[in-house]
């Protein structure tokens, strides 16, 4: 968020319970539909063009992906949407909102999730335990603890009668009547392959992994034929011709590549492997992350400690190690990197008993002024806003330092944005 000021300091009293958490697990994920991507830049989400500029300051709790031209953002405990400027044009007046999948978005209003079109407009009204995304139509929904499937205005075309059921996929959902009895049901709710598997994956390419009573992976195809015979350990889904599979179990296991006839075509070498997107898949040796292309070759060498799939023609990568706690990076197919999100970080320095920062080329960038900052790090972004966490510790009233205003408690730490 810009701000037009002169050089000040504000005082922002902050719980610790408040901080921001790493924006990761699905939203780690994060891929980006219609060119622009979120980052995340100290507690603040913003969005970077496919060239690595800012394109939406950070002022956001959460910022998640775009789809269908909108993505779901968090202010407080509240979200909304915004277009690709960074215009709020769905009100933050959700307490969860998902990314748009077949022209609707999950939201979530206390405990209860219905569904809004893309002009924020309330067409299935939030009356579900639990609901999936809509896929050709209809939507898997929960109530009482039981699954089944809605159309678009919230009736449901399949009664609650499943443990859990996913969303469509190639026409079939992978559905469960028991924790390990998984079938396959098509859009009336009819069982196209009849439940008989341990675990069962969506449709993919024409195939689908399943797992056996003697706990091999095998693949089948939408009338259950058994295509690829169960003799893996684990199994993926189908993407661009290969599917990632497991061979050996525990500590021995190692991840290749199959093709649709179940030969290995990229043998088990991998610690970790996923499907492929974009024609590279992310792999993990040695406890880091990288990418192969369709032959197995590495293209970007093992070195992150998380990795997402690449989309959109970039990736995220995990820069945690570097110091940009809760931070994530993007690299292009060739491994360069796009957006460092190291690059917003000054380092703290002393001089003459004054503590001021420099900037990773260790240029100075704040002159030495300050008598006490505890924190070696101070985060900008692109209006030159940063945070400055003077006297990190508990205020127990025994440690006094020289802040012109005290803490409220022992749960509060001193914040103070600096606009230089």
């Amino acid at each position: 968020m810009k701000l037009a000021m002169p050089i000040l300091i504000l005082l922002v009293v902050l719980s610790l319970t408040a901080c921001g958490s790493p924006s990761q697990a699905t939203n780690q994920q994060a891929q980006a539909i219609g060119g622009l991507f979120p980052i995340q830049q100290g507690d603040e989400r913003g969005y970077i063009d496919q060239t690595g500029k800012l394109a939406v300051d950070p002022q956001f709790d959460d910022a998640r992906a775009f789809s269908d031209g909108l993505a779901a953002v968090q202010i407080a405990n509240k979200f909304g949407y915004v277009d690709q400027t960074g215009k709020l044009v769905i009100p933050m007046r959700f307490d969860y909102g998902a990314d748009f999948a077949d022209g609707m978005a999950q939201v979530r209003v206390g405990s209860k999730y219905g569904f809004i079109d893309k002009t924020g407009k309330v067409v299935v009204t939030p009356q579900f335990d639990s609901v999936g995304d809509f896929a050709d139509g209809e939507a898997p929904a929960a109530v009482g603890g039981k699954y089944g499937f809605i159309d678009t205005t919230g009736k449901f075309v399949v009664n609650p009668q499943f443990s859990y059921a996913p969303s469509f996929s190639e026409g079939l959902a992978a559905v469960n009547i028991s924790s390990d009895s998984f079938g396959y049901v098509d859009k009336t709710g009819k069982f196209a392959v009849n439940p008989q598997y341990m675990d069962a994956g969506p449709m993919s390419e024409g195939l689908a992994y399943v797992e056996t009573a003697d706990k091999k992976y095998g693949y089948i195809d939408p009338t259950g034929k058994t295509v690829i015979a169960p003799q893996f350990d684990g199994a993926g889904n189908f993407s661009e011709g290969l599917a990632p599979v497991t061979i050996g179990t525990s500590t021995d296991a190692k991840r290749g590549y199959i093709d649709k006839s179940g030969k290995l075509v990229i043998n088990p070498q991998f610690d970790d492997a996923d499907a492929f997107s974009e024609g590279l898949a992310r792999v993990k040796m040695g406890g880091k992350y990288g990418y192969i292309d369709k032959s197995g070759k590495l293209v970007v060498n093992p070195q992150f400690d998380y990795v997402t799939d690449f989309s959109g023609g970039l990736a995220q990568v995990d820069f945690s190690a570097n110091g940009a706690i809760g931070d994530w990076g993007y690299i292009d197919p060739k491994g360069k990197l796009v957006y460092d999100p190291t690059s917003y970080l000054l380092y703290r320095v002393t001089q003459n008993g004054k503590v001021g920062y420099i900037n990773k080329t260790g240029q100075l960038v704040i002159k030495p002024q300050f008598e006490n900052a505890d924190d070696s790090i101070l985060r900008w972004n692109g209006s030159r806003v940063g945070r400055l966490q003077v006297g990190l510790h508990r205020h127990d009233g025994a440690n006094q330092d020289k802040a012109a205003v005290q803490p409220l408690s022992s749960r509060y730490y001193r914040y103070y944005w600096i606009v230089f």
